[in-house]
């Protein structure tokens, strides 16, 4: 059985409840032809110069190149798209701020085997999450069509909640979608590369989100040196982490805002109250130190 499909126009509430409910979501063609075209353009001199995975897991017939914001400009509309931010939000809400936590296109070459099935969260030394807690958020632009012979992602659906054992029982399904489309998957959920048994390359634009209070995959403020980051808008800026991860994270020197600091200001970090308006938990704290202020 295939994987379901949703229109562009689709509610990123929508999106997100799927993507809670089985791991995935498929959107159809929603980036524009025109910016991929561009984004392709500015990618391929970086895609070549890229090496070949080191292993079969990387894969030896794949590359990935990052470091996207800084080296091509049209993957930014992509990362703050409102569609994918708003399900990933959505999906994310239980915390007070969400990140970027990579940029990577995939390109996955002819003769590449089908990659090890993982799960994404593994990355963070293999924390044992609870089954409910979500940490990222995945999505995957389809920067070419994306066929069963050429690699298309599998998706395990609803493997999320399952042990490993339990999981590799259930049948899977490749994710086939055409040129602008975007998958969205989550850590959790039993996923990995397909096999390329075609002629041409399947290339994918992997923008990663995450929890604001763990630490990003790719370094953003490595990969998009401090030159460019100040060229760039305030919203993309504070989606790749110059902001408060959560209310007493991420501040520089003496509680200055990290934006601030970029901008080259000492305006002083929001403050418990002001991040508490996102997250229940923090709205609690802040009304449990009225308290013993009050009864002082």
């Amino acid at each position: 059985m295939g994987l379901h499909h949703f229109a562009a126009d689709t509610d990123p509430a929508e999106v997100s409840e799927h993507l809670r409910r089985f791991g995935y979501a498929i959107v159809d063609d929603v980036a524009d032809m025109e910016l991929l075209d561009r984004l392709e353009a500015e990618a391929l001199p970086h895609i070549d110069a890229s090496a070949a995975g080191r292993d079969t897991y990387d894969g030896r017939f794949t590359r990935r190149t990052g470091a996207l914001v800084a080296r091509c400009p049209s993957v930014r509309p992509l990362v703050m798209h409102p569609l994918v931010v708003g399900a990933v939000r959505h999906f994310l809400s239980h915390v007070t701020e969400v990140q970027l936590h990579l940029t990577q296109i995939i390109s996955v070459e002819p003769g590449e085997t089908a990659q090890k099935l993982h799960r994404d969260e593994m990355a963070f030394d293999f924390f044992p999450f609870g089954p409910d807690y979500h940490v990222q958020c995945n999505t995957m632009w389809a920067l070419t069509d994306f066929t069963c012979d050429n690699g298309a992602t599998w998706i395990l659906p609803g493997t999320s909640g399952m042990d490993d054992a339990a999981a590799g029982a259930v049948a899977g399904a490749q994710a086939e979608m055409g040129r602008g489309s975007v998958l969205f998957y989550e850590g959790k959920v039993l996923h990995g590369a397909g096999a390329n048994t075609s002629g041409g390359v399947r290339r994918g634009v992997n923008i990663t989100y995450a929890v604001g209070w763990v630490r990003q995959e790719e370094n953003q403020y490595l990969a998009c040196p401090p030159e460019i980051a100040r060229t760039l808008d305030d919203d993309l800026l504070r989606m790749m982490g110059y902001t408060q991860g959560a209310f007493a994270l991420g501040y520089v020197g003496d509680q200055t805002d990290p934006l601030a600091a970029l901008r080259g200001g000492t305006a002083k970090a929001r403050t418990i109250g002001a991040v508490a308006e996102n997250n229940t938990d923090a709205r609690r704290f802040v009304a449990d130190i009225d308290d013993l202020e009050g009864a002082g």
